[in-house]
């Protein structure tokens, strides 16, 4: 590539400029388990938590959100060491990059304990719903008989994940010494899924420090790997360092003034973006991120604010005037 300057359309706020990025990188945890035979004079139920917001892991990670994995796990969690239940299937939570917003449970209960465990998943439900009135109101938690499994997975396996599972953090780690109300470094407890013979948990790694980025995703190894886990990281991908005197962020916020006759907010972004890539095989280039409104990123809710495509097509526009 030859060209100096990057006009990269994919943000989410039209009026919004984005100088700087977060980097980011998984971290896959792996566990074996063995398949334990159901107990007789038992009962199945499936647990199922939805209705929550969901929405982009990095730029939604502050906003308080649910995650169906936390709380699925927090009953999972109480089951296991209050009315000894048996864990027969789980799937929750679904992209790497999005807060986990529906998840489900087969679990397996003594017939002498499933009422009470009943009764303790409803008065649950009314615990979370308290908890998120605010910020996720939406959230539903139910419980009802399911048929009964072939297999639970193994009693040491269970108190193992249940453990780590609660343990795993999910949210801001830290916020930006440098920009006020920007988080510096997140994690997302993304998704757990089953196989045949393995338990698979995707997390997410965010930080606008790379050595922070590292040691939120070394946190995260060092907890799964008290129970043995199988831990892969991906390669991941770098943070794009802000350039307050970039000549491209000057002619953009030009072209805008002369379009709408207001300034653009000038910002960076707790996510990743294209530009970080680039950055870091041309570090010489000079980048600007920008893009028209979208919401619920990442989520079934996607949208676009149609009005803001017209708007962003002018300024791009504009802005090649400028630059001639």
């Amino acid at each position: 590539m030859k060209g100096k300057m990057l006009l990269n359309l994919d943000s989410e706020d039209e009026g919004q400029f984005f100088i700087g990025c977060a980097g980011g990188k998984d971290t896959i945890v792996r566990i074996d388990y063995e398949k334990q035979a159901v107990l007789a004079d038992s009962n199945a139920f499936s647990i199922s938590v939805k209705g929550l917001k969901g929405g982009h892991s990095g730029d939604d990670i502050n906003k308080g959100l649910g995650n169906a994995n936390k709380i699925l796990n927090r009953i999972l969690y109480i089951g296991t060491y209050q009315y000894d239940i048996a864990i027969a299937h789980i799937d929750a939570g679904n992209l790497r990059n999005a807060i986990a917003r529906e998840g489900r449970a087969i679990v397996v209960v003594s017939a002498a304990n499933s009422g009470k465990f009943v009764q303790f998943v409803e008065e649950f439900a009314l615990i979370v719903k308290n908890e998120l009135r605010i910020t996720d109101s939406g959230v539903e938690v139910s419980i009802e008989p399911a048929a009964m499994p072939d297999f639970v997975i193994d009693d040491f396996t269970q108190s193992d994940l249940v453990d780590a599972v609660y343990a795993c953090p999910h949210g801001v780690l830290a916020m930006s010494q440098d920009i006020e109300n920007f988080v510096e470094t997140s994690t997302n407890l993304a998704s757990i899924k089953m196989t045949d013979t393995q338990i698979i948990i995707t997390t997410s790694q965010r930080s606008s420090v790379e050595s922070k980025k590292e040691e939120a995703c070394n946190m995260v190894a060092a907890l799964f790997g008290l129970m043995d886990a199988d831990i892969e990281h991906s390669d991941g991908y770098p943070g794009w360092n802000p350039n307050p005197k970039s000549e491209v962020l000057s002619m953009l916020r030009q072209a805008y003034v002369n379009l709408f006759q207001k300034e653009p907010l000038v910002l960076a972004i707790h996510a990743g973006l294209e530009c970080g890539l680039f950055a870091k095989k041309y570090p010489d280039m000079d980048m600007i991120s920008y893009g028209p409104t979208l919401r619920g990123v990442h989520s079934p809710d996607e949208k676009l604010l149609i009005k803001t495509v017209s708007q962003v097509w002018d300024l791009t526009v504009e802005f090649l005037k400028i630059l001639k």
